[in-house]
């Protein structure tokens, strides 16, 4: 088969001699005392990586997110404020605690949390504001610490998506009560699976390190002593070895996402028709997902884009669909501006070795469905 005819994939890591030879020491070497090492260098890494005082490695980043809901008190009768537009991942642990998730709408441009919206969503019982940077993109940080303060609620950052974005040279992730982080494998630093929780809070980082062990506080000698029930969401030392030396790599491997997404902007940015991902002054993107948003009057929709994308053997995948228009939330519609861009959006791919060749043959069939 001709090399350009080969399947264009979405997603895939990057892996070097650096992740092999951490990888094969923790196999080798990383049991007994030495069961603990790569989790420890992972998290003094990726919390040194983004200027932050602690960090907990864990299971996954839905798993830390849980958790630290739950170490801020949230639960029945408490309501937490979220984007529609959002991967089920993050309104799980709200449910799972018994609190009420309300869905507000998204901004047009960067497809984050209206904070207008937000503020307008409030009531007596609201305990929280998740702001989840969606595909890389940068939340309205600014305002939404400003409503937060105002009505004395937690600001919670979902930065699964977001290695390697930024606000005025901070990264995201590192501006609310706490933040956290997903390294599965579609990621731009991956672990296989895998998340981080980060706080500048010290009395949070040990509360949710209990829970993350069972219930067993730090320090204390009683061998199997748990003081609360908690939960179960460690990360391997197999896991992590991979993680560190990935975050070794972190500026290199956000740097080739933010030229893929760059070498699409050349390609389409004059293009009439379509949107793609925004850059606001002060922030940075980190360009986990490249996104193309199509101009109502070209009537495409992502559905047909990701259509057109496997008849030439690329992968793409659709906006994520209103959490509100689930099923398991009783809605078939969705908040407004969520709604019509999940309609007319789709992802393209953009994996840490993809070629130039192969970033024109996205660009080209992108240009292919709006010539119709």
């Amino acid at each position: 088969m001709n090399p350009s005819d080969d399947r264009i994939l979405l997603s895939r890591p990057s892996i070097t001699a650096t992740e092999l030879s951490a990888m094969a020491d923790a196999a080798a070497n990383g049991w007994g005392e030495h069961c603990y090492d790569y989790i420890e260098r992972f998290q003094l890494a990726f919390q040194q990586s983004l200027n932050v005082p602690f960090a907990i490695a864990t299971s996954s980043c839905t798993g830390a997110l849980h958790m630290g809901l739950a170490a801020l008190g949230i639960g029945p009768g408490d309501e937490v404020i979220l984007a529609d537009s959002n991967w089920v991942a993050t309104v799980a642990p709200v449910v799972h605690l018994g609190a009420k998730p309300v869905f507000v709408d998204i901004l047009s441009d960067t497809w984050c949390i209206d904070p207008e919206a937000a503020e307008a969503a409030i009531t007596p019982r609201t305990k929280a504001i998740v702001a989840t940077h969606l595909y890389g993109s940068v939340c309205d940080l600014k305002r939404l610490q400003e409503v937060c303060a105002t009505h004395g609620l937690f600001l919670i950052e979902d930065a699964a998506e977001a290695v390697g974005s930024s606000f005025k040279g901070q990264a995201v992730g590192t501006f609310g009560h706490f933040g956290c982080y997903s390294f599965h494998g579609s990621k731009t630093i991956c672990a296989g699976e895998g998340g981080m929780f980060v706080t500048h809070d010290a009395d949070l980082h040990e509360k949710v390190l209990t829970l993350s062990n069972h219930g067993r506080r730090r320090g204390d000698q009683r061998q199997f002593w748990p003081e609360v029930i908690g939960f179960k969401y460690k990360m391997s030392n197999l896991q992590a070895a991979l993680g560190y030396a990935q975050t070794l790599r972190v500026a290199e491997l956000v740097d080739r996402k933010r030229e893929i997404l760059s070498s699409y902007k050349n390609l389409l940015g004059s293009v009439a028709g379509l949107q793609m991902n925004v850059e606001h002054d002060q922030t940075r993107i980190g360009a986990w997902m490249p996104t193309v948003v199509f101009a109502p009057e070209t009537g495409l929709s992502g559905a047909r884009m990701v259509e057109l994308f496997q008849s030439r053997r690329i992968d793409g995948r659709v906006f994520f669909h209103p959490l509100s228009s689930l099923p398991s939330f009783g809605s078939s519609v969705g908040q407004p501006v969520a709604a019509d861009i999940a309609r007319r959006a789709v992802n393209l791919p953009s994996f840490h070795d993809m070629t130039e060749s192969q970033i024109a043959r996205v660009a080209e069939t992108v240009k292919v469905a709006l010539r119709g």
